[in-house]
C-alpha cells in the first residue's frame, strides 16, 4: 500500500506518538541504482523508520525529460519499498514550496535525509526545522552513477 500526504498524515501521528524516529527522503528514484540503494541505506539507518516520497510521471517528464521517467511511479514506489518502511506517492501537484509545506506538516520528520547533490537545500532545510526536524547530508553525489548516465551509456 503506498500513502498519499493525506493518508500518511494520521499513521504518522500514530509513530510520533509512540516515540518513533521519522525520517524522510524524497526523489524520483526512476531506473533504481547502486547510488539510490546506497542513499536508502543510509537514510534508514539514521532512525527508527524510513519514509519515502515519491515524484509523479509528470514531475519527472518536467524535471528530468519527455522521455522520463523509463519506470511508471507505481513501479518506482514498489522497488523503492525494499527499502523503506513506508512510501507516500506524490501526486502531479506536488510541485511548489507549499506542497512541500504540506508533506512536511503530514510527516514532521526529525530528519529529512537528502544526498548531496540535492536541489533546493534552503528551502527544504526551512520547511524541515519549520517541524522541528533537521536535514542531514547522508549521501555523497558520484556522479559517475546516474540514471541519465546509465540511459545514456544504453543508446551507445
Amino acid at each position: 500500500m503506498f500513502y498519499t500526504i493525506d493518508t500518511i498524515s494520521p499513521l504518522c501521528n500514530q509513530l510520533h506518538a509512540l516515540g518513533k524516529k521519522l525520517v524522510l527522503a524524497t526523489g524520483f528514484f526512476d531506473l533504481i541504482h547502486a547510488e539510490h540503494i546506497n542513499f536508502l541505506q543510509k537514510a534508514k539507518k539514521i532512525g527508527d523508520l524510513l519514509i519515502v516520497a515519491v515524484e509523479s510521471d509528470e514531475r519527472a517528464r518536467i524535471t528530468k525529460g519527455e522521455d522520463r521517467p523509463i519506470q511508471a511511479q507505481q513501479t518506482r514506489c514498489a522497488k523503492v519499498s525494499q527499502y523503506a518502511n513506508h512510501i507516500v506517492a506524490l501526486g502531479e501537484d506536488f510541485n511548489n514550496f507549499e506542497a512541500y509545506d504540506s508533506l512536511m506538516s503530514a510527516i514532521r520528520p526529525e530528519i529529512y535525509a537528502v544526498s548531496s547533490h540535492s536541489d533546493h537545500l534552503k528551502s527544504k532545510n526551512f520547511l524541515v526545522e519549520k517541524y522541528g526536524g533537521k536535514l542531514v547530508v547522508v549521501h555523497e553525489f558520484n556522479p559517475n552513477i546516474s540514471t541519465s548516465k546509465i540511459i545514456s551509456q544504453s543508446k551507445l
